[in-house]
């Protein structure tokens, strides 16, 4: 990659629709090129996909929650799968301890979470440890990938 690539990404984290004639003209260089470059990028596993960012508040989903488990050291994967596919949850990492659950879950309201809590967190010998926040005010974030 070189500074031409890394200025091409950050067009695309801010705008994924932006043309390849929008690029060139912001980069200086020519449609092909530009289009070359986007391949090239894909081709490689740069840029993983192209997709659209959603504000949850929009469909209703206010209630932003992000939990930190303990879980059995042998269940991690497990558990991790199983909560993956839950549809309130938006992300979920395990972390380096191999042991610890961070997750982001959208709800509509607390009720919803409590009920998501209750049916999948709670109660369960795999899980050593529940500890949550629900986010108050958003100060900054990411949109559209990791900023270079």
């Amino acid at each position: 990659m070189n500074k031409n690539d890394t200025a091409l990404l950050s067009i695309l984290v801010q705008d994924g629709r932006a043309s390849f004639a929008d690029i060139a003209r912001q980069l200086n260089i020519s449609r092909a090129h530009a289009r070359a470059r986007v391949k090239a990028l894909v081709d490689d596993g740069v840029i993983e996909k192209f997709t659209a960012v959603i504000n949850p508040e929009k469909l209703g989903k206010v209630i932003s929650t992000f939990i930190d488990l303990k879980v059995v050291p042998q269940h991690i994967e497990s558990v991790a799968e199983e909560l993956a596919a839950k549809q309130e949850v938006v992300s979920l990492y395990i972390m380096t301890d191999l042991r610890s659950l961070h997750i982001h879950t959208l709800t509509d309201n607390y009720e919803a979470f409590d009920q998501f809590a209750k049916n999948y967190l709670f109660g369960r010998e795999e899980i050593i440890s529940v500890e949550c926040g629900s986010l108050l005010k958003r100060v900054k974030h990411r949109r559209g990938g990791a900023r270079l």
